[in-house]
């Protein structure tokens, strides 16, 4: 089975510019169940593209992919031009790709300053001797990582008197705040949310809508979003890529994937 585009002209309206990310017939398979089949996929340079697609599309196992959660059965995913597939996923990170989690995945019994610091791991350069040892130049860095951890928590829109409180005690909101700022520490050149806007009410969702838009407009960070809540997706994305059944259905702009007959067919089913 293969996908359609959900336009007349295929890519027409696509956002303009390099792949930052590029996957070609990637596929994943757990025994004998096809999770992902055959998916090529790219993101363009400071582009907001989504992945959506009923439960058990195969949508965070293709992102597992992306970012060495797993290594794909077959296919090739290329970072910045450089091949990563099957790599550590600190070494991903390292690269400049960075997600967060449809669970929020946040070390409750440390602060959200704490959490957001653990973020900005993979840019230290103290080692074992120097941490233990407390030189000068540690503990500069350590200032260096404090700081930027509360200005990022900051731009999150997380407010200052809950820098330090514990992750567990934080509002659903603000958990993800955090799981965001912690995300962005690492200095991120693509940011993968799994379904950022779970458990949040309407005007959460629409703040974190404007969020995104600002994130890329500021930073030039390109995003690519896996999300249920279709008012989020159509309002945000300048490119969809629909998945049913681990196999690429359909992708094309939101209006044109929005009235897809195999989109509808995929969430909707078919009359009997």
């Amino acid at each position: 089975m293969t996908a359609e585009t959900a336009t007349a002209e295929p890519d027409a309206g696509r956002p303009a510019g390099p792949a930052l990310l590029a996957a070609s017939s990637v596929s994943k398979v757990f025994g004998g169940l096809v999770a992902c089949n055959d998916v090529t996929f790219d993101v363009p340079l400071k582009s907001i593209v989504s992945i959506i697609g009923p439960n058990g599309a195969g949508k965070t196992t293709f992102f597992n992919m992306l970012t060495g959660l797993y290594k794909p059965t077959s296919g090739q995913i290329v970072f910045d031009n450089s091949d990563i597939t099957g790599d550590r996923p600190d070494r991903i990170m390292g690269r400049g790709v960075a997600r967060t989690f449809q669970n929020i995945r946040l070390f409750g019994t440390m602060s959200a300053l704490e959490n957001v610091m653990v973020g900005e791991h993979s840019r230290m350069k103290a080692g074992l001797t120097g941490s233990v040892l407390r030189l000068p130049r540690v503990r500069k860095e350590e200032t260096r990582v404090r700081e930027k951890a509360r200005e990022e928590l900051a731009y999150v829109g997380l407010k200052p008197q809950s820098f330090d409180q514990l992750a567990i005690n934080l509002a659903y909101g603000d958990q993800r705040r955090v799981e965001i700022a912690r995300a962005l520490a690492s200095d991120p050149k693509l940011l993968l949310l799994d379904e950022p806007t779970a458990g949040m009410n309407p005007q959460e969702s629409d703040s974190l809508t404007a969020f995104m838009r600002q994130l890329r407009e500021e930073r030039g960070v390109s995003i690519l979003l896996i999300e249920h809540d279709m008012k989020v997706v159509m309002g945000v994305s300048e490119w969809i890529t629909v998945l049913d059944h681990g196999e690429k259905i359909a992708e094309g702009l939101p209006a044109e994937v929005r009235s897809n007959s195999r989109v509808i067919e995929a969430y909707l089913g078919t009359k009997a």
